[in-house]
């Protein structure tokens, strides 16, 4: 049974290592437009704050190699994306993106290992850093689909559609 647990961990960590590359085409055409355009910065905020956050997690767990590996290699990736982001950006975007990252990135993410680090032990501070990560995975993901959602709704609803 371990090792069929293992084996899906590592088709798991594929897949995550395919979603972290997923906005390569979007970099590309950054680098190549030597502009953001139109893009927002908030997605790779929050996919760094939260790939950190499982990689903390997969460090203090103990045997869970696969999990702090892949979302190092995704906290990796995403802080090349927002190095790229604030190259590119305009000025005022680029002073929104560095306060986002201060403060999430940074901010809550220290927050969140030091209050788990001085104030939890063992398996109660695993069981709280799960749970923030696990929280920041529902939000992460369900956000572009209430943005969706309200798009269609609010939008519809106003142009005479819904």
């Amino acid at each position: 049974m371990e090792g069929l647990s293992f084996f899906v961990g590592v088709i798991g960590n594929i897949i995550s290592v395919l979603m972290f590359l997923a906005p390569v085409p979007t970099f590309w055409r950054i680098v190549k437009h030597r502009s953001t355009e139109d893009f927002e910065s908030l997605p790779y905020v929050c996919t760094l704050l939260n790939s950190s956050l499982w990689t903390y997690y997969g460090i203090i767990k103990s045997r869970e190699l696969l999990v702090a590996t892949v979302n190092g290699f995704g906290a990796t990736v995403e802080i090349i994306y927002l190095c790229l982001f604030l190259i590119y950006a305009p000025a005022k975007m680029r002073v929104k993106t560095a306060i986002l990252i201060g403060t999430l990135d940074v901010g809550f993410l220290a927050a969140a290992i030091l209050a788990t680090w001085l104030a939890l032990l063992g398996d109660t501070r695993i069981v709280a850093i799960g749970f923030i990560c696990a929280g920041l995975n529902i939000i992460m993901y369900g956000s572009p689909l209430v943005a969706m959602f309200l798009h269609y709704c609010c939008h519809g609803i106003i142009a005479g559609k819904g």
